[in-house]
């Protein structure tokens, strides 16, 4: 995998409203190749806005983001990326199977047919162990099925960066462990992360970064363990559909 020169993501004293409300304050987060960032604080402190913001679905209100020294807007930039959106109620209501809905992650300019048969889907529903219902539609998936689903779509095209929002929800316990040695091994091979988390869990081992949002403001960047421990709450923002913000097929004008 070539790795970027540069930060793969670059933030500059970036802020961003919803619905007239200020939900990100000043953000100023450099993230190199190859880091493993987790991205901490309390429900409702602005993790998943930022998250949005990074792969170009929220617009800025005023500084600059980077992707791979583009802004994040640049479908080129998309390219590069894969994004894991939370998993919300009115995801997964396209009866499509989990073979199309992987495939679809290979969409993109150039690209207009489906190839659900590409070895690329087969090995991607293998790696997050969803070969075997393949063929079954989304819409009669569990939470945590949909879940492994739409990494596996993350994963399609092999992304140099991986964002991840709360990548373990609703997933059993085994199933966590195996998947986080899944980004582990792509970590070690080079695939930049930022993963949104409410405990370390099973990526404890490997996370030696850690940026702390609290009400919009970044109040803590570095070691995991000097961060500061806050309340929990409730998320900022509207939900946005899993369909809608798969890093990878976002292509703003």
């Amino acid at each position: 995998m070539t790795r970027s020169d540069g930060p793969v993501v670059d933030l500059e004293q970036v802020r961003v409203s919803l619905g007239g409300t200020r939900i990100l304050h000043g953000i100023d987060l450099s993230v190199a190749p190859g880091e493993l960032l987790a991205l901490l604080g309390a429900n409702g402190s602005g993790k998943s806005t930022l998250l949005k913001t990074i792969a170009g679905v929220t617009p800025v209100e005023s500084g600059t983001a980077r992707m791979f020294g583009q802004d994040v807007r640049r479908s080129r930039a998309h390219a590069r990326l894969g994004y894991v959106p939370q998993d919300h109620p009115e995801a997964g209501s396209i009866p499509t199977t989990a073979r199309e809905t992987v495939a679809a992650g290979l969409l993109g300019p150039g690209s207009w047919f489906l190839r659900p048969r590409d070895t690329r889907v087969t090995d991607a529903l293998e790696a997050v162990h969803m070969l075997d219902l393949a063929s079954r539609p989304i819409t009669k998936m569990s939470g945590g099925q949909r879940r492994r689903v739409m990494i596996a779509r993350a994963l399609v095209r092999n992304p140099e960066l991986l964002i991840l929002d709360e990548p373990f929800s609703g997933i059993d316990l085994d199933t966590q462990v195996s998947i986080a040695q899944l980004f582990r091994d792509l970590w070690l091979k080079g695939t930049t992360i930022i993963v949104v988390l409410h405990e370390l869990g099973p990526l404890e081992a490997d996370i030696t970064r850690a940026a702390v949002l609290d009400h919009g403001r970044l109040v803590h960047d570095g070691d995991p363990a000097d961060r500061p421990l806050l309340d929990p709450g409730h998320d900022h923002g509207p939900a946005t559909p899993i369909d809608d913000c798969i890093g990878q097929e976002i292509h703003p004008a």
